[in-house]
């Protein structure tokens, strides 16, 4: 089973943040500009937490607040659930399942060193079951697995 690290070493580990004190409307332009639904937002360095587009949705919209005068400290996500380099990808899914979360950052030493989303997990996913599905093939067809 592949490993965070194996996966942000395939897809990058650019981590796009914001700041705590960075209206809402500042970390909207950063999502949109970077094509990612969610940021984290790291205070002097530290994780403080994540906002996403849900976050957005949810804590601004809905609740007829402006994103031009809300802080993103005010509708983050403080309690980040977060997994280490070295786990697996089935570990950070049943994260993801557990919490009903789509992104997930990666802390290795209490540095945010990635960030995987439910999309990146899937994709893992299916190129190993691809990579499986080959390998028994080329097994059955008479070859021998290219291990």
């Amino acid at each position: 089973m592949a490993l965070i690290k194996q996966l942000l070493k395939n897809k990058g580990a650019e981590v796009w943040s914001t700041s705590p004190a960075d209206t809402v409307y500042e970390a909207l332009v950063k999502l949109a500009e970077k094509n990612v639904g969610a940021l984290v937002v790291l205070d002097e360095g530290k994780l403080a937490g994540i906002i996403s587009e849900r976050d957005y949705a949810r804590k601004v919209v809905l609740l007829g607040r402006g994103s031009l005068k809300t802080e993103v400290r005010e509708i983050m996500t403080s309690e980040v659930i977060t997994i280490a380099p070295n786990e697996s990808v089935n570990q950070a899914m049943s994260l993801m399942t557990e919490h009903k979360i789509r992104h997930l950052p990666v802390v290795d030493e209490d540095q945010v060193v990635g960030v995987i989303s439910i999309g990146d997990l899937v994709k893992s996913i299916i190129a190993e079951q691809k990579f499986t599905i080959d390998q028994l093939e080329n097994y059955i067809a008479g070859g021998q697995p290219a291990i």
